[in-house]
């Protein structure tokens, strides 16, 4: 097969607009990829520590520079910001559509970057970033959203999993910029790289009026003409093409069903049947935080320089560049292995480079031997985070929830990720640093990232759901039959929404999908006979 992933030979239409619309969408990953990668440089240059500074000298390098719980609150406030902003993502796209929901947020994200590019002291600073942060929340939960109800069931997690390669790019693009500008002595050292911002702005929203609303969306809005004009242009089919009939119809009628068995409020998400879905995914997105990704890419420069490593710049530039290219073999391995195994994979390989460490660090700080050994498994933990919980673990939240909850599933999911974020950036420098009051671990603080990628691996096989190869509608028939998530691999979808709909009725939330089913062949084998009621007469 080589490293493409081939359109099923049974697949009719061109995946083309899909792919090439759900990989454009991608690009507002690099917001949050960018203003990541922007913070942990701003932090160790001379200039801006100088500028920013209220008095307090370091006393690593006698220099001025923004104290422990200054620094907390400048990194740890974008994380604020990005909480809310989940949480605020799911009326946002349900009101405004998912497009003009990400043209409106992305707005939200470049007023913070106004504020941050005309900053000189940390107040202003400070609310730059949480509007940041705000933009950065509404477009996380909104973008795999729109990725997962537009691109083609076979593709989606490739499709889906380019976000997060997208915030890689970012990070990329962050180091490359801050390399260029640390050494400047002006304000130009933090202003070129936050305004940069804009320019990835202005990109998404000129996409975003151009492309389509998803069909999922004008379906659960009652438009089913648009609807259908919207996925003839993402199938590149006629609207009236049997294959685009059936997968409309298939939708249309999936919603019916599931609204005729419950409201979509927030409360309901956390009842069955959501309520499994719903913690796996809060569960499983608070664990990608908590595998200690962004303390490199947030702290990782003065962490470096903090350890005796030349160059930190450089170096934060090279585990940059490794997570890009780690990325890329996730988004192949995501749809030929599946879900679960990649997921494995990469809390068991996190779990090893994590400890090996936190070991080496500890037993031999400052030697030369152990800062080239922290530097090559940081970079084989980047590998391993990179390829598969990096871009998998937005793939699975996704695509897990039903078209009525989806958009406050996913937003309550993304904020689990910035709420831990936020836990994150605020704890680290007083686990990290030395000083009156900190813990000052060092090289120890990956002993407990380490233990938390061990939890991830037990976290997968009993709570992840394999969904390669299944459509949405069937993502949510998967989880109606299967009772243990290890049972999931090898599940084969047979329902027929368009059949259940038709025995389902306001009752039918007291039988389960395989009872609906019975009925509906029932019903179809007897063609009119004593067996053609709905579940709504029986009861």
């Amino acid at each position: 097969m080589g490293f493409t992933i081939k359109k099923p030979a049974d697949v009719p239409g061109s995946a083309a607009p899909a792919i090439i619309i759900g990989l454009f969408v991608a690009f507002g990953g690099v917001l949050f990829g960018y203003d990541t990668g922007t913070i942990g440089g701003i932090l160790a240059m001379p200039f801006w520590r100088e500028l920013f500074s209220t008095g307090y000298i370091n006393p690593a390098d006698d220099h001025p520079d923004v104290t422990s719980t200054q620094k907390s609150e400048i990194v740890s406030i974008l994380s604020a910001g990005t909480f809310f902003g989940a949480l605020l993502s799911a009326p946002v796209a349900d009101t405004l559509g998912r497009r003009m929901g990400m043209i409106f947020n992305t707005g939200v994200f470049t007023l913070g970057v106004i504020l941050q590019t005309i900053a000189t002291a940390i107040p202003m600073f400070v609310a730059g970033r949480f509007f940041a942060g705000l933009g950065v929340g509404l477009l996380s939960a909104t973008i795999p959203l729109y990725q997962s109800e537009t691109a083609p069931k076979w593709i989606r997690g490739t499709i889906v999993g380019c976000y997060q390669w997208a915030i890689t790019i970012g990070l990329l693009l962050a180091a490359i910029v801050l390399n260029a500008t640390k050494d400047r002595n002006d304000t130009g050292s933090y202003r070129i790289p936050v305004a940069v911002q804009f320019i990835f702005s202005i990109i998404l929203v000129v996409g975003m009026l151009i492309l389509p609303e998803t069909p999922r969306f004008l379906i659960r809005k009652g438009n089913n003409a648009k609807a259908a004009k919207a996925l003839s242009q993402l199938r590149r089919l006629p609207i009236d093409h049997p294959a685009l009939v059936e997968e409309l119809a298939e939708i249309q009628a999936n919603h019916e069903y599931e609204m005729n068995i419950g409201s979509a409020s927030y409360i309901a998400c956390f009842k069955p049947p959501i309520r499994k879905r719903q913690l796996t995914g809060i569960a499983l997105q608070a664990l990608q935080q908590l595998t200690g990704v962004n303390f490199i890419f947030y702290y990782g420069t003065s962490y470096f320089q903090n350890s005796g490593i030349e160059n930190p710049f450089i170096v934060s530039m090279i585990t940059s560049v490794v997570n890009v290219v780690s990325t890329i073999p996730g988004l192949y391995l995501v749809e030929i292995w599946g879900r679960r195994p990649l997921l494995m994979f990469g809390a068991v390989g996190m779990s090893v480079c994590q400890l090996i460490v936190a070991c080496v660090g500890t037993a031999l700080p400052d030697s030369v031997i152990a800062n080239k050994t922290l530097i090559a498994f940081v970079c084989i933990y980047i590998f391993f985070f990179a390829c598969s919980w990096g871009p998998c673990a937005w793939v699975v939240t996704g695509e897990s929830f039903p078209l009525k909850a989806r958009a406050k599933g996913l937003s309550m999911t993304t904020a689990a990720n910035w709420l831990l974020n936020f836990c994150i950036a605020y704890a680290t420098p007083y686990m990290v640093d030395a000083g009156p009051g900190n813990a000052n671990m060092g090289s120890k603080v990956f002993f407990v990232w380490g233990g938390f990628c061990v939890i991830c691996t037990f976290f997968v096989y009993f709570f992840i759901y394999e969904t390669k190869g299944l459509s949405l509608e069937q993502v949510d028939e998967l989880y109606a039959k299967i009772p243990k998530a290890w049972k999931s691999p090898g599940f084969v979808p047979s329902v027929n929404y368009q059949e259940v709909k038709d025995v389902a009725g306001p009752e039918s939330r007291r039988h389960t999908l395989a009872e609906l089913e019975n009925a509906a062949i029932r019903r179809k084998s007897t063609a009119g006979g004593v067996d053609d009621v709905t579940y709504t007469e029986k009861a």
